[in-house]
């Protein structure tokens, strides 16, 4: 189970991931917004002289002077706000085409290098009749008046300019029946709006190195963050497998010791010294210990060499008569408890190139394992097979299982499926870790899967030549 330590540092580091995230995002967001307003002031700059060239001064001319004669109409109250444009459209319409050419002039010499739209709008038009406004046009969000260019909707555009026309105007009003002069003052707001065709590619393309920068550097925090966060739990595993060691051999000591400690005790008392057969008996649970305390000393010390580490002396042997012996050795070494060992050995006879002490340790250790783990009444099967050239030694038992997530840990050094300082089972978990490394100083492998009905499998398979 995780500590809380780790889950903090686990949670914070995540935080902190997110938290640089966003700090990026949003610089990133910025230099984007930078970007864009450079490349529009650019844009702008290229193009801002194309209202101030003859030509465009007298299409300007041309359509401020009909629009004027349209307002003194209007004025005289001969035209409707509604009427007032509809001869006025078809003019501009007709002055639109020569706009088109002069334009398209203008862009080609301006070299952009990207396709840019352009239209003047009029947003307004207001009349200043004695002190009095009359709106004859306004547009604060809906559709402006289109003059030149071409028409694309507004929230696509830029404006890159604004200009307000005041004039003072002078027509023959003839409304009351006399002809006089009447002063026409008037108020008119245009735009000048363009719209750039795939503007944010040329401004990502910009900021590719930045951002290609960031994405690179972001993924170097997370892997290094990744790489932290496993080596802190990596670290964390084998302490508690060295402190879970630890504990567990402490504990397997601790028995031939004690029994060690009182046998050198009895030898001190006088009537054990007088009695020959008392006195043999404490020597002999002296040596017994003794040797039990050596025999962990050198699992400890053999169990935790590599596969590089250790050293075969391979011989040829047949495989019904190894399998026949091997069997046999270990009922013998069982024959106190409820174990029963079933055997189908290879119909056709092979020989095998093995070192039998340590490839017989590593199938007793398999079996073993099935015993302590089993339950009352142990069944374990062996089974062999020759195919494509492999030997294969299939150990089945009817135990409690192991859970499959588990499956790939239970090859590990140390490693035992139940922890901590009291066990029902005894043992410094080392045995399967051996195995594989025995299996794999033979050039095999060594696979474990659940039975379907109980218990597990282990296959070991050894390459013949």
């Amino acid at each position: 189970m995780m500590k809380p330590k780790i889950r903090i540092l686990i949670i914070t580091s995540i935080l902190t991931l997110l938290a640089l995230t966003g700090i990026q995002g949003y610089l990133i967001y910025n230099t984007y917004q930078l970007k864009k307003d450079v490349f529009l002031k650019e844009t702008k700059k290229s193009i801002s002289e194309l209202d101030n060239i003859k030509e465009m001064d007298s299409l300007a001319e041309l359509w401020y002077s009909e629009l004027t004669k349209n307002l003194s109409e209007y004025r005289k109250q001969k035209l409707l706000k509604t009427e007032m444009f509809v001869g006025f459209k078809p003019f501009t319409d007709s002055l639109n085409t020569a706009f088109k050419e002069y334009y398209a002039k203008e862009i080609e010499k301006a070299n952009l290098g990207y396709e840019l739209k352009y239209k003047k709008i009029i947003k307004s038009i207001i009349i200043n009749d004695k002190d009095k406004l009359d709106t004859v046009f306004f547009t604060e969000t809906g559709d402006a008046y289109f003059l030149f260019g071409e028409d694309f909707p507004d929230d696509e555009g830029n404006v890159i300019s604004k200009a307000r026309w005041l004039t003072e105007h002078d027509f023959e009003d003839d409304n009351q029946g006399e002809i006089f002069k009447t002063a026409l003052n008037v108020e008119i707001k245009t735009e000048d709006v363009i719209s750039i065709v795939k503007w944010k590619r040329f401004v990502f393309g910009q900021m590719a190195s930045l951002f290609l920068f960031s994405v690179v550097l972001l993924l170097f925090v997370v892997a290094l963050l990744f790489y932290s966060i496993k080596t802190a739990i990596q670290q964390k595993k084998m302490a508690d497998v060295r402190n879970d060691f630890i504990n567990n051999i402490t504990h397997e000591l601790k028995t031939p010791l004690a029994t060690l400690s009182i046998a050198s005790k009895s030898l001190r008392n006088k009537e054990i010294q007088n009695s020959p057969n008392i006195f043999s008996n404490a020597l002999d649970i002296l040596d017994r210990q003794n040797n039990r305390l050596q025999k962990l000393i050198d699992q400890v010390m053999n169990n935790t060499l590599g596969s590089k580490d250790i050293e075969l002396h391979k011989e040829r042997v047949l495989d019904t008569e190894y399998f026949k012996e091997a069997v046999e050795d270990f009922k013998l070494s069982v024959k106190h408890k409820d174990v029963e060992v079933y055997e189908k050995i290879e119909y056709n006879p092979v020989y095998i190139n093995i070192d039998k002490f340590l490839f017989t340790t590593a199938l007793f250790n398999v079996m073993e394992n099935a015993v302590k783990y089993g339950k009352e009444k142990v069944k374990i099967s062996i089974q062999t097979e020759f195919k494509n050239n492999n030997y294969i030694v299939t150990i089945k038992d009817n135990g409690i299982g192991i859970s499959e997530k588990e499956h790939f840990k239970v090859f590990e050094k140390f490693y035992r499926v139940t922890t901590g300082n009291v066990h029902d089972v005894k043992g410094l978990g080392l045995g399967l870790f051996y195995t594989n490394q025995i299996i794999k100083a033979h050039s095999g492998r060594i696979e474990i899967k659940n039975n379907s009905d109980k218990g597990v499998s282990f296959s070991i398979t050894i390459p013949i030549n």
